[in-house]
């Protein structure tokens, strides 16, 4: 009941809004640079779900699916484009027919982590900082030695203070070294500071009086709410957007609330780049980078479950559009791509090259 009421009262919200490394040294391929990036990443979502759609047998299962009958019917359909359209309309309405879509192994076309541990914070360091690191082994709470792309990039005269992430999972000042970096930052239920802000102030009213039971991962409603906010004020060139839910379901078990949820995620990537393609400034100059930390367990019993020793932990995918990319949508050339290239892919398209105390791998090529 109590997420039933938090699901309303972010509705009522939103209604005035809306180990086999790269290589760390070939130059990187150019790109036309992008006035602004937006890297929106959904934690432990598979690949398998993004080009198949909801899993017949995990959808049918009443262990993992109580209510089998209406998943059914909203993600249900013999084919696998009706299951993908279904659960991720955005991604195959609109990145498939404007951007890129990498990681359907079925194709042979391949996305992994370089890390060994196939864990979140192994994963979102290896993503930002273009490396992966032995001694981040953990997801606890320590901050992270590396410096990230985000932090790199508020170091330029040109995006110092227009730089921000937000984030449901609670960890991540810590990832980002959130004193040292000196982005705009707000993770977890972290009091959002834009008091003057009448919706802002109904988000930390969620927050602090409807929401009792605080976990480490934030509703990703009110994450999203929180980020569009500081967008339509602040106008920052480049965002993270960290959702955390799709994760939660996962490892709850629940495999209908991890569909709801990665649905709720696609909606969400689609006012967002509505709102983009709508603004001035925004408008045919942004760019989406989409993408997940880890994988998942392949078989049916591992499913919820990742990490070093369950087999299909590392497989993971990456979605692009943008003014400057290709429209290609779903890419089906055997390729094998890691996700700590998309730290320099993210630094190309704003026309910088990411450099760091450690090497940083190359960026991805992408289909021109």
């Amino acid at each position: 009941m109590k997420s039933f009421v938090t699901c309303i009262l972010v509705f009522a919200v939103l209604q005035p809004q809306l180990y086999n490394p790269s290589s760390l040294t070939e130059p990187a391929t150019p790109v036309s640079s992008a006035g602004n990036v937006f890297i929106i990443t959904l934690d432990g979502f598979r690949w398998q779900e993004v080009f198949t759609g909801a899993d017949p047998i995990l959808l049918s299962n009443e262990r993992y699916t109580p209510d089998t009958a209406t998943m059914q019917l909203l993600y249900g359909s013999p084919d696998t484009e009706g299951r993908r359209k279904k659960l991720l309309p955005f991604f195959w309405n609109v990145i498939a027919a404007k951007g890129q879509l990498y990681g359907n192994r079925y194709y042979d076309n391949k996305m992994d982590v370089a890390n060994a541990y196939n864990i979140s914070y192994p994963g979102y360091n290896e993503l930002l900082t273009g490396n992966t690191d032995f001694t981040i082994s953990s997801n606890d709470k320590y901050s992270n030695p590396n410096i990230t792309v985000l932090e790199y990039l508020n170091s330029k005269e040109e995006f110092k203070g227009k730089i921000a992430a937000f984030t449901s999972w609670d960890v991540f000042p810590y990832i980002l070294s959130k004193e040292r970096s000196d982005i705009v930052l707000n993770s977890g239920y972290e009091k959002v500071n834009q008091q003057s802000n009448e919706t802002i102030q109904t988000v930390n009213i969620v927050q602090d009086e409807v929401i009792k039971e605080k976990k480490a991962t934030r509703h990703d409603g009110l994450t999203f709410v929180a980020a569009k906010e500081y967008i339509q004020q602040h106008r920052p060139k480049v965002l993270f957007l960290g959702l955390g839910e799709t994760d939660e379901a996962a490892h709850d078990g629940r495999y209908d609330l991890y569909l709801e949820k990665a649905t709720e995620a696609d909606r969400m990537i689609a006012q967002l780049w509505h709102y983009a393609q709508t603004t001035p400034g925004y408008k045919d100059n942004t760019t989406f980078i989409i993408t997940t930390d880890h994988g998942r367990g392949k078989k049916t019993g591992k499913w919820s479950d990742h990490g070093a020793w369950i087999n299909g932990s590392s497989q993971t995918w990456l979605a692009i559009v943008g003014p400057n990319i290709t429209p290609s949508g779903e890419i089906k050339e055997e390729q094998q791509h890691y996700q700590k290239q998309v730290a320099q892919t993210i630094a190309l398209l704003l026309g910088e090259s990411f450099e760091s105390d450690q090497p940083v791998a190359s960026a991805i090529a992408l289909k021109q």
